[in-house]
């Protein structure tokens, strides 16, 4: 791994760009919560896929995709970061938590099993929140249940799952996630036994744009407040959504603040997650420099305008 390109120098997040050879790039994050200081949350955001084969219309990874990354290719980028910081590979942090989310959905690739299964071999962290955000294709029953069993064996208090809803209508939800998913019942019954009761919430999340179907009625049909909670997050800036028309929806407005209300009264938790919009700028939400700039060129005025500083440094 080269890592050739990082954002300038940021107190909210860094994206790194490496090269692997034969014309494959991947990018990987780290980022904090502001007020929260680094030594309270520190967050690593993987890439697990060269480019990805879904195309999600709002996600720039899908305009290419080269394979699958090895075990050894994951933990490169995990250690690359970490070593920066922590030498010893001993992270001393309060939350230190990684999302297998950058690049690629994650459960097309068996190896972020083998990483989440060899983790402690390589690093010491007091308290590690492993972190996977799916859309939930189907074809993949081995791997979610190899996922079921390593986080019962292993992170049963910890581990957060997440599933990519962003629309509770079928048509809707083809649309933006061209691949054969599982239904709503599918996911309803994986989210309960993956749930133990003493461990975190399963996540619903939907990217919220302009027309988007989010009916409540349906969401309480399948998916229980005991066991899953709602975060509702406007979709990024990015060259998909930009190409696609996709417009993300303004969360002051009526609409939004109402959807939270009816989900609250009928139990659940509910998380605005707006982020930063510092990091639209840096490209840390969502979309990928690698597109944007070293493809596409795209412009923006509202994301990706931090300037890439070209390194060469090899792992």
């Amino acid at each position: 791994m080269r890592v050739i390109a990082e954002t300038e120098k940021s107190d909210i997040a860094t994206v790194y760009i490496a090269e692997f050879g034969q014309g494959k790039y991947l990018e990987f994050v780290e980022s904090t919560q502001p007020p929260i200081p680094r030594e309270k949350k520190w967050v690593l955001i993987v890439s697990t896929l060269f480019g990805c084969p879904i195309g999600c219309k709002f996600c720039d990874s899908g305009w290419q995709y080269f394979g699958k990354l090895s075990k050894h290719e994951i933990l490169q980028q995990i250690d690359y970061m970490v070593a920066k910081r922590f030498p010893r590979r001993e992270i001393n942090i309060d939350k230190f938590k990684i999302q297998f989310s950058r690049m690629g959905e994650p459960t097309l690739n068996e190896n972020v099993l083998n990483v989440l299964e060899e983790f402690d071999q390589h690093f010491k962290a007091r308290n590690f929140i492993p972190s996977l955000s799916t859309v939930a294709p189907i074809g993949r029953d081995n791997f979610f249940a190899r996922l079921l069993n390593i986080k019962k064996r292993k992170y049963d208090d910890t581990f957060q799952l997440q599933f990519s809803i962003h629309s509770t209508s079928y048509a809707q939800r083809d649309k933006i996630i061209p691949v054969k998913k599982m239904n709503f019942e599918e996911i309803a019954k994986y989210g309960e036994n993956f749930y133990s009761g003493n461990n975190r919430k399963i996540t619903l999340n939907f990217a919220l744009f302009k027309d988007a179907e989010v009916d409540v009625n349906i969401i309480s049909k399948y998916f229980s407040p005991e066991i899953f909670l709602i975060k509702l997050t406007p979709v990024n800036p990015t060259a998909a959504s930009k190409n696609n028309n996709i417009v993300s929806e303004v969360f002051s407005n009526s609409n939004v603040l109402n959807l939270v209300r009816q989900l609250e009264a009928l139990g659940y938790d509910v998380i605005l997650s707006i982020g930063e919009m510092e990091e639209n700028k840096i490209g840390s939400n969502c979309g990928q420099y690698i597109t944007n700039f070293l493809k596409m060129r795209q412009k923006f005025d509202d994301a990706y305008t931090y300037q890439l500083i070209f390194t060469n440094e090899s792992s």
